[in-house]
């Protein structure tokens, strides 16, 4: 027997065809084949678990997970086994099982170094990293109570004693363990020695590491010899003009004094005096004009040192020369390059505001343009004289220049931009559709000055900016900054229809999701388009969902291929997802537009709650650690500081984004917890009920209620600020409207109707007096409260004013606040119904043994119905308003509009047509849409007949 240890065990042999038929997508034959192995060999649990993969695989989980629990109930060390169930438990999304399982098998085995590997590895994939390292010692238990970084620092230390590393990522785990344990001056000595020569892959890696741990040990005269070593090799790499700067000006405050005769650094000379620091910056730009290719990096380091010198206060700025005449030569050596308006940018602060006119003045008499007649505008010749007059309009926009200006003067450049930028198409013919235009900039900018002009009242000028944008679109159809802008602006406006098309065709990746998600997400839902609003929650949570499976697969290949210093990165990638507000927000507001949508219309409140694992005790959001990961500055912005977005508004936005959050994760919660209190029949002063929960789930709710007034408060208090964001910063939420037009104090009425409703039906009706007549004065209330939200929502969507347009986008949210809050209103008075229908049928009962005609009906039927046909009329009265908002809709002629209009061009007409009718659909669309969830929601209504 022992002869033939070497031989393929019997049963690969035969679980080959079921692992064949698997493979080939043949489920039912592998299903059939595991069968019949099993009549044959019961014991063979592999077989069971190919089975259940097939019983996975047509759809039938539960069936194949309690198959897959009777094999692991055993515990089974054999590798098919293992490894089938490990395919079994991710194809289900449950990693966790697969942990358990090499637990268990581990514990069987505990020499066999494969089950750690895989241990390990079940670890990494579920976040367990406490249990991570204690696999890795779990074989030593002296091991495992030691901290698990000396313990790897003394590993790696045996392994350099005995000159076992060989590899460049066995040296960066060194450095990386050392880094952690905070023993600087020792990663030091390993990226400075024999075994930072290793360090090869990335370019400047070891010198980079140095300067990490310089700085870290606060050795000023190596950080800046080093600088300045690597600076004479590069003079254009930016990173280490800061730390030279950064470590000269900490020499300086130190008084720091080169030693008389050794060595001044490890690293060689060092520069500790303002006059060093000149005459260097002075001969990279003389070694600069030697170059065969212009440098930017010595000419902005001039200007950097500048600003630095007049923040300390310093008089030694002088000899560095006038910024005003420095950022003239950097203009005439660099302005036909995109980037000298951002290289500039950062040092217009620089320039007294009295030269501001002169410095441009000066700037455009050095672009070549030329004028076809006297009175005409003049115009660049090639792209080059362009790019030039491009950055000069830019600059001139950042100073503020444009800002200063009347409204004709500001019409006047408007028409301007866009004549230059219609010249510029010419040089843009041979562009392929995926390449941007050379003068889109123009466009953006003349949009730019007509939104100006929109917020100071011009109604109009609103529209010709969705004009230009569509025009500048037709040219250039893969330029994100136009289909932002008209994101910002349609949603403003209220028309959420053409910004799903624009959002798709972004084509938004990976993480984008979650930094301009919001973009989207913010006006789905709020302005009616309930289907969109839809997809646009799965866009975003499928992302976040693969997020959670995809990082612990890069963990574990970077574990595999040893790039160790990456495994940090992606954990800390992962939590920050994680913690998301994006994702916080986006996983609420799906979960009420899913009630909203279908809670007693196609399923019963109760399923469409435990469908999605929802419970009123339970808080998921980590609001301690949440993050703000939006990107605020996706659109671009050539505002002067002063009026662009700050430090100051992203906080606020962040505060006011997370209080409005914190309001509709406890309306979720409060909704969530109706079914919970289901009737029941107890008497009065049962201990039964106590035992049963349910009088904790009401304890929960009315928990639940107190902390949404405490954070209606805080949002009330916040909003007191009147806080405005710039046009171009953070959407502001739908706080406001949810205060100001009622729907938060008839939501909050009607959860607190919750908590009486249930006082009722535990004393009972006979001695209940005084609760039915508060219940009767709640319902008189809200449906004077709902009458109030209704006469919010009433007016036109879109006016004619004056020969212009104006939407009213704030009469569409008041629309879909009114769907919400009925909806609450019907789920509460589902709940009012499962109580009083019981006490009525018993009532009747009675009358029914006394014979007697006039058993006098208790108050509270009455009000209920009196409320629910209240709630009727309101509900139709309604829906014949939306009918007539149709109509009106329907019946507007904007074409006859935009043709009065004498200023725009005839290609300019065309596109203000194509505006105008595609915010008309829009609205067209969101009242159609909310007309119809009202009729279903009628629909339940009229069934709440006791």
């Amino acid at each position: 027997m022992a002869a033939r240890g070497h031989v393929q065990d019997p049963n690969d042999r035969r679980l080959r065809p079921i692992y064949d038929y698997l493979d080939n997508g043949n489920n039912k034959m592998a299903i059939q084949q595991a069968d019949k192995l099993l009549k044959k060999h019961k014991d063979l649990h592999c077989a069971k678990v190919l089975k259940a993969i097939g019983l996975q695989r047509t759809g039938k989980q539960d069936e194949a997970y309690a198959l897959a629990q009777e094999v692991a109930a055993l515990e089974p060390t054999d590798d098919n086994s293992l490894q089938a169930l490990t395919i079994l438990y991710r194809e289900m999304h449950r990693p966790e099982l697969v942990t358990k399982l090499y637990e268990a098998a581990v514990k069987k085995v505990p020499n066999s170094e494969e089950y750690h590997s895989h241990l390990f590895m079940a670890y990494a994939r579920v976040g367990e990293y406490k249990k991570m390292q204690q696999s890795i010692s779990a074989q030593d238990e002296n091991l495992s109570k030691t901290m698990f970084l000396p313990l790897a620092e003394r590993m790696v230390e045996k392994m350099v004693k005995e000159d076992k590393i060989e590899a460049e990522a066995e040296v960066e785990l060194y450095y990386m363990i050392l880094e952690r344990l905070e023993k600087y001056k020792e990663a030091l000595d390993v990226v400075r020695g024999k075994l930072g020569e290793k360090l090869t892959s990335e370019l400047q890696s070891r010198e980079n590491k140095c300067m990490a741990m310089y700085k870290k040990l606060h050795r000023w005269p190596e950080c800046n010899a080093l600088a300045r070593r690597l600076l004479l090799k590069n003079s254009d790499d930016w990173q280490f003009y800061i730390t030279y700067f950064d470590s000269v000006f900490q020499l300086i405050d130190e008084s720091w004094t080169p030693p008389a005769e050794e060595e001044h650094s490890l690293e060689g000379e060092v520069h500790c005096s303002i006059e060093q620091a000149v005459n260097f910056i002075e001969e990279r730009i003389t070694e600069e004009s030697k170059s065969s290719r212009p440098l930017r990096g010595p000419y902005l380091a001039k200007l950097e040192l500048i600003r630095r010198l007049r923040h300390r206060g310093c008089n030694d700025e002088y000899k560095l020369g006038d910024p005003e005449e420095l950022m003239f030569q950097y203009f005439k050596k660099f302005g036909d390059k995109p980037c000298c308006f951002t290289d500039l940018k950062v040092f217009v602060d620089l320039l007294p505001p009295s030269q501001y006119t002169k410095f441009i003045r000066q700037l455009l008499d050095v672009i070549p343009l030329a004028a076809a007649a006297e009175n005409e505008v003049a115009l660049p010749a090639d792209i080059k004289a362009l790019q030039q007059h491009l950055c000069v309009v830019q600059l001139s926009r950042l100073l503020g220049l444009y800002h200063a200006l009347e409204k004709k003067q500001k019409l006047a450049v408007v028409r301007e931009l866009m004549l230059r930028y219609r010249h510029g198409l010419e040089f843009g013919k041979s562009c392929l559709k995926t390449e941007l235009q050379f003068s889109d900039y123009y466009c953006l900018l003349a949009v730019h000055l007509l939104l100006d002009l929109w917020l100071e009242g011009e109604e109009a000028a609103v529209w010709q900016c969705l004009t230009l944008l569509e025009e500048g679109l037709s040219h250039s159809p893969s330029n994100a900054q136009f289909k932002l802008l008209l994101i910002r602006i349609y949603c403003r406006l209220g028309a959420f229809e053409p910004v799903s098309e624009l959002y798709s065709s972004l084509d938004a990746k990976h993480i984008q999701h979650d930094t301009i998600g919001y973009l989207l997400t913010r006006y789905a839902g709020s302005l009616g388009h309930y289907a969109a609003a839809s997809q646009s929650c799965n866009f975003a949570l499928r992302f976040f969902h693969s997020n959670q499976k995809d990082t612990s697969e890069y963990i574990i290949q970077a574990y595999k291929y040893g790039a160790f210093e990456k495994i940090p990165e992606f954990i800390a990638f992962r939590n920050r997802l994680n913690s998301s507000l994006h994702f916080a927000q986006v996983r609420t507001e799906r979960m009420l537009l899913d009630l909203l949508l279908e809670a007693n219309i196609s399923t019963s409140l109760e399923e469409s709650i435990k469908s999605m694992s929802l419970s009123p005790e339970e808080d998921d959001i980590p609001w301690k650690d949440l993050r703000d990961n939006r990107d605020l500055t996706v659109l671009f912005s050539w505002d002067p500081k002063d009026r662009d977005i700050s430090e100051e508004h992203r906080k606020l936005s962040l505060e006011e984004e997370t209080l409005w959050l914190r309001i509709r994760s406890l309306t979720l919660r409060l909704v969530s917890g109706l079914p919970t209190l289901g009737h029941t029949i107890q008497p009065k002063n049962s201990e039964k009920t106590a035992e049963n929960g349910v009088s904790s789930k009401i304890d929960t709710i009315r928990a639940l209620l107190q902390q949404l007034e405490a954070a209606v408060d805080s949002g009330k208090k916040f909003l007191e600020q009147k806080i405005q964001y710039p046009v171009l910063g953070p959407p502001p939420t739908r706080m406001a409207g949810f205060f100001s037009n009622g729907s938060c104090q008839c939501q909050t009425s009607l959860f607190y109707l919750v908590s009486d409703i249930y006082e009722l039906d535990t004393n009972g009706l006979e001695d209940s007096a005084e609760i039915q007549e508060r219940i009767g004065n709640s319902f008189k209330s809200l449906v004077e409260r709902l009458t109030d939200l209704f006469s919010k929502c009433k007016g036109d969507l879109i006016e004619v004013r004056d020969g212009a347009l104006k939407t009213h986008p704030n009469l569409l949210e008041n629309l879909v606040f009114f769907v919400e809050t009925i909806s609450i209103a019907l789920w509460v008075s589902s709940y009012c119904d499962s109580v009083l229908r019981p006490f009525k049928s018993n009532l009747q009962k009675k009358k029914k043994k006394k014979k007697e005609s006039s058993v006098a009906m208790p108050p509270v039927f009455t009000h209920f119905l009196d409320y629910v046909t209240e709630l009727q009329t309101l509900t139709s009265n309604v829906i014949d308003h939306i009918k007539g908002l149709e109509i009106i809709l329907t019946a507007l002629k904007l074409e006859e509009l935009s043709l009065k209009d004498t200023l725009l061009l005839q290609e300019e007409k065309k596109f203000t047509k194509t505006v105008q009718g595609k915010v008309q659909s829009s609205y067209h669309h969101s009242v159609q849409e909310i007309g119809e969830l009202l009729k279903k929601r009628l629909d339940t209504i009229k069934k709440l007949k006791i």
